[in-house]
């Protein structure tokens, strides 16, 4: 699929399915996003007053544990490029009163922020949707101040066979009739389903991370290797 043919779709779905997302991301996951997300924040160790940059923030639900995490006098900027899924996440932030988030539409092939601006940066289960991985990587390092810290939480290839073969059954065929069912979504979450099947594995994404330039790139499967966490530093 051509770049600009992907960009069109993916933005097509998260636009459609965004009052749902967040149900159908626990149904989906068993809730064990929640888990790796956790556990991700616990190895990131956000600092107080910490600036971080959320990339592909969806409804925003990383973006106000990163908030909490740097506390008050921290600076939280949260980027998507669905107004439907930032309409969501804006609720969310101002119904928890959180003055220290900002929600932005934008795209993250091309960040609208100056070089070494962040401490952190994150993207959460966005990489697979984007048109040129690598492309978002670098814009990653660019934008991270030296010394800070890049995770990217997001869905991998399970390498034992018995639960690689689960995998792909769920994935390919259970999840996009869970779709159907709970949000009349079939197509859209066929399109997921899609995005999952033909991305990286961890070795591979960690190679991607380190042409980009981040180094110390830390890689931590979760569930078998259906999904990874890689953390890296930029020097």
């Amino acid at each position: 699929m051509q770049a600009k043919d992907k960009e069109k779709k993916v933005y097509e779905v998260f636009q459609s399915i965004s009052t749902n997302y967040d149900q159908m991301n626990s149904v989906i996951s068993f809730r064990l996003h929640k888990l790796w997300r956790r556990e991700t924040m616990r190895r990131m160790q956000v600092f107080p007053g910490a600036k971080c940059l959320d990339l592909c923030c969806g409804t925003a639900d990383w973006t106000i544990q990163l908030a909490k995490a740097a506390g008050p006098t921290g600076v939280i900027k949260g980027l998507d490029f669905s107004e439907n899924m930032l309409r969501v996440g804006v609720e969310k932030v101002e119904a928890l009163d959180m003055k220290n988030i900002e929600l932005i539409h934008g795209n993250a092939m091309d960040l609208p922020f100056g070089d070494n601006s962040f401490d952190y940066v994150t993207i959460g289960f966005g990489l697979r949707n984007v048109p040129d991985y690598l492309q978002v990587i670098k814009e990653m390092h660019r934008v991270l101040k030296p010394g800070g810290t890049v995770v990217c939480l997001e869905t991998s290839q399970p390498t034992a066979p018995i639960f690689r073969e689960a995998y792909s059954l769920y994935f390919g065929k259970i999840m996009p009739q869970v779709g159907r069912l709970l949000a009349k979504s079939y197509d859209q979450y066929n399109w997921l389903q899609e995005s999952t099947e033909v991305f990286l594995d961890r070795v591979e994404l960690k190679q991607l991370f380190e042409q980009a330039g981040f180094m110390q790139v830390e890689v931590k499967a979760f569930a078998g290797g259906a999904a990874a966490m890689h953390l890296g530093k930029k020097w």
